[in-house]
């Protein structure tokens, strides 16, 4: 799998050529790039040409292709068609999950998202995430006392002030959603190419959602996004900047822990759907593996 993201802000054209991704803007700029080594292309800007023969190439190398709506917000991901080997058992595997087991992994996702929710609160705040950690060690099986609701409630309200809201306009959610967008595409191209079908969550199950598994996944990663937002965030910016985006994007390379060491969040995607692989052959929740925040 590709480990370079491509953000496309200004109008151009891309194509292949040469078994690589050439990209041809008006003021005569050019880049070349293997398509081997690329994973994500964001394409932020409506002003932009694709052939079909890139789609294609991007497809067969397994490129998540993300495109944004006018409010430069993604709205759209291109992944690969069932290019795992053994796609039609990986398949069988998700859809035989009893509802214990999926109960049993979704706690195990509240788990480790209350705990790195409570980290990212100790970096700004000492103490501010033992209310977190506690709830973590009362997860149970399914989450039906919704700790993860509670936890958000309360993890918000302390690193952006009580008067903070998911729903409100302004810099900061537009932030927290493109970031959080990015992470789901990923995690949607690395389910699709180990076979899995990204509409069957564990606990999300919305009918409307092509992407249910991707929405269960992504949440012990969102922290990593707050903890950008946090940082960077300012009074006076209203909108997200291209170095923001180009910023948020370069999360995909951010270092957490996982049970082999330290990785960067996109093989650390891989290693996440590759537990959930593992964790369908068996009973153990052991076998489940999902990203620590580095403190």
């Amino acid at each position: 799998m590709g480990w370079r993201s491509v953000l496309v802000s200004k109008p151009a054209r891309l194509l292949v050529k040469n078994r690589q991704l050439l990209l041809e803007q008006d003021q005569g700029t050019t880049a070349t790039l293997p398509l081997e080594d690329l994973s994500v292309v964001v394409l932020d800007t409506p002003h932009t040409l694709l052939t079909g023969a890139l789609l294609s190439e991007l497809a067969a190398h397994d490129v998540a292709l993300v495109c944004c709506d006018a409010s430069h917000h993604p709205n759209g991901v291109l992944l690969s068609f069932l290019p795992h080997s053994r796609a039609l058992r990986v398949m069988q595997k998700q859809l035989a999950l009893t509802v214990p087991k999926k109960k049993r992994a979704w706690q195990r996702i509240v788990q480790r998202k209350l705990r790195n929710q409570g980290a990212c609160l100790e970096r700004f705040s000492p103490g501010a995430g033992r209310f977190l950690f506690a709830q973590a060690d009362y997860v149970r099986s399914g989450d039906p006392d919704n700790r993860e609701g509670s936890g958000a409630r309360y993890y918000f309200a302390e690193l952006f002030g009580t008067g903070f809201t998911r729903d409100q306009p302004g810099w900061c959610n537009a932030a927290l959603n493109y970031g959080y967008a990015i992470l789901r595409a990923a995690i949607a191209r690395s389910l699709v190419a180990h076979g899995f079908l990204p509409a069957f969550g564990l606990h999300h199950k919305s009918q409307l959602n092509a992407f249910n598994l991707a929405d269960d996944l992504i949440e012990p990663l969102r922290p990593l996004v707050d903890h950008w937002a946090k940082v960077h965030a300012t009074e006076d910016a209203r909108e997200l900047s291209k170095g923001d985006k180009a910023a948020l994007i370069q999360l995909l390379y951010a270092d957490v822990r996982m049970q082999a060491g330290t990785m960067n969040v996109q093989a650390a995607i891989d290693r996440m759907v590759e537990s959930l692989s593992r964790y369908c052959d068996t009973a153990s929740v052991a076998e489940l593996d999902w990203p620590d925040m580095l403190v």
